[in-house]
C-alpha cells in the first residue's frame, strides 16, 4: 500500500498528463467521435467526472459509519496496474450522462473541481485510517479507500491513453496558413 503522499502525487501526475492529452484535442472536435463505437473527448471527460464523483460520494458515505470488518479471503483483488494497462477493455458500469458533455474548457474545469474535492476529502480525513473502509470494485474486487483513490489515478492514466488515441483518430483540421 502506498502512503497518502504517494497517492496524492499519483493523482496529481495523472491529472497533469490527462490535461496535456486533452489539450491536444481542438475545441471544435471536443464532441466528435472518432467512430460510432468510440467516445468523444467530451464523453471521456464526462465519464472521468462521473467516476470520481461516484467514488468520492461512496467514500464520504462509508466513512460516516463504523468500518465493516471484511474477512481476509474477501480482501483480495486484482492488481491496480490492470486498470492503467488497458489490456482488458471494459464497459463502464456507470451509464454516461450526456448532460455532462459540454464545452471543452467548462468540462476540464469540472474535472479539476472533482479532483479538488478529492484532495479536500483526503486532507479532511488524513488523521483517520482509511484502510479500514472497504467496498467492492465491480471488476477488481474489494478495495479499501486508499486503493480506491489509487484507482482514480490509475483510471485517469488509462483514459489518458484513450484520449491520445482519440486525438490520433480524429480527422486533422486544416488551419489557415500563417502570413
Amino acid at each position: 500500500m502506498r502512503s497518502l503522499g504517494a497517492i496524492l502525487n499519483k493523482l496529481a501526475e495523472a491529472q497533469t498528463s490527462f490535461c496535456r492529452a486533452a489539450d491536444a484535442i481542438p475545441s471544435e472536435q471536443w464532441t466528435t467521435k472518432p467512430s460510432d463505437r468510440e467516445w468523444s473527448a467530451g464523453e471521456l471527460v464526462a465519464h472521468l467526472i462521473m467516476v470520481e464523483r461516484e467514488i468520492l460520494g461512496g467514500a464520504d458515505r462509508i466513512t460516516q459509519k463504523t468500518p465493516r470488518r471484511v474477512p481476509f479471503m474477501k480482501r483480495h483483488h486484482l492488481p491496480l496496474w490492470l486498470v492503467e494497462a488497458r489490456i482488458i477493455k471494459r464497459r463502464s458500469p456507470i451509464p454516461l450522462d450526456p448532460g455532462l458533455v459540454g464545452a471543452k474548457e467548462e468540462m476540464l474545469g469540472e474535472l479539476r473541481a472533482a479532483r479538488e474535492r478529492t484532495h479536500a476529502f483526503l486532507e479532511e480525513t488524513k488523521s483517520r485510517d482509511l484502510g479500514a473502509y472497504c467496498w467492492p470494485h465491480p471488476f477488481l474486487g474489494m478495495l479499501n479507500l486508499y486503493e480506491w483513490f489509487e484507482m482514480i489515478a490509475a483510471h485517469q492514466v488509462r483514459h489518458t491513453k484513450q484520449m491520445r488515441e482519440i486525438h490520433q483518430r480524429l480527422p486533422k483540421l486544416v488551419g489557415s496558413a500563417p502570413n
